[in-house]
């Protein structure tokens, strides 16, 4: 009889107790996933934010390029070349 109370009573609470343990388990397993996911989405925002500058600067310096060459060529004068340069730095 003592047998049956015994086990009547430790079942059920082994039985809970892995349950919440199980719980709490899964409930890491998804933080986890969801800080991976907003990591993931940072990352590639700020990659898009890296590219578009990069995108800029070598469209810059291609400008800058050809500006000079068209000084050096004598197609526009120094100062026609300043005021370029100039427009295209300060935008």
């Amino acid at each position: 009889m003592e047998k049956i109370i015994f086990f009547g009573l430790i079942i059920p609470i082994m039985a809970y107790v892995l349950y919440l343990g199980g719980t709490a388990i899964m409930n890491g397993f998804k933080s986890k996933e969801a800080n991976r996911a907003e990591k993931e989405q940072s990352k590639s925002e700020t990659d898009e934010i890296s590219e578009t500058t990069s995108e800029q600067t070598s469209n810059l310096s291609d400008e800058l390029s050809k500006l000079n060459d068209l000084k050096e060529k004598g197609i526009i004068s120094q100062e026609e070349f300043e005021k370029a340069k100039n427009k295209l730095l300060n935008n």
